[in-house]
């Protein structure tokens, strides 16, 4: 029988080892899997390497990650904003590594991962120096960089619903990065609100077939909001 439920937050994330790379979803707060970040820090893996949109807001989610000096490097597109203080810290005392992506780039690189693209040409970024080191190539007179795909070894993501099946089913504007990077890592953990039996969810509705989910843990239940 296919049951991907773990118990805790704790076994969800048991096997994310040392220098793995660990594609984050969310939108700044909307749909950041914060219990699952905070079970990534008690369960102590470093030198990891970040996807993200951004570098964490305030000190909690992705920042406390990042304060807890887990995070080796970080792949992103909006590093800096008013309360960014501990990437800017980290950053100006040399202890983190930037890799900036504009955000139409690093969702395409995420989303080629997961459809098996080996690499795509993007005009964003030509003639500037996120370009430098990069193929470029002249299309129908237009000025395109060589961009690779982004593959990680987990995806901690969040959803409002799944079944045991690991079919999931995201709240509005929380659904942002999480279905690509379901897509383009080798596990997939998600943090849902609601666990239904199998058939409770529409089909119409799924946005995240369970055959790209490896891992399903219930946290927040019945947060303000959750289950609407």
């Amino acid at each position: 029988m296919i049951n991907k439920i773990v118990e805790s937050l704790e076994a969800a994330v048991a096997n994310i080892h040392d220098g793995a790379t660990v594609m984050i979803g969310g939108f700044g707060n909307a749909g950041m899997p914060s219990a699952l970040i905070d079970a990534l820090i008690a369960h102590g893996a470093r030198e990891l390497t970040i996807v993200n949109n951004n570098a964490g807001n305030g000190e909690t989610g992705l920042a406390a990650l990042l304060k807890a000096k887990r995070v080796r490097k970080i792949i992103c597109s909006f590093p800096r904003q008013a309360d960014s203080q501990v990437f800017d810290a980290l950053y100006r005392a040399g202890e983190i590594e930037l890799e900036l992506t504009p955000q139409g780039n690093l969702a395409e690189r995420i989303r080629a991962a997961g459809a098996g693209i080996g690499g795509f040409f993007s005009p964003t970024g030509y003639g500037t120096l996120l370009a430098e080191g990069k193929e470029t190539r002249v299309i129908d007179g237009k000025h395109y960089v060589l961009e690779s795909p982004i593959h990680a070894d987990f995806a901690l993501i969040k959803a409002l619903r799944a079944d045991r099946w690991g079919n999931l089913v995201y709240r509005k504007a929380a659904r942002n990065f999480g279905p690509i990077m379901a897509m383009a890592a080798k596990c997939t953990i998600a943090q849902v609100s609601d666990i239904v039996e199998l058939g409770g969810l529409d089909p119409e509705t799924i946005i995240t077939p369970g055959i790209f989910v490896q891992r399903v843990v219930q946290a927040n239940a019945g947060q303000p909001g959750e289950n609407k």
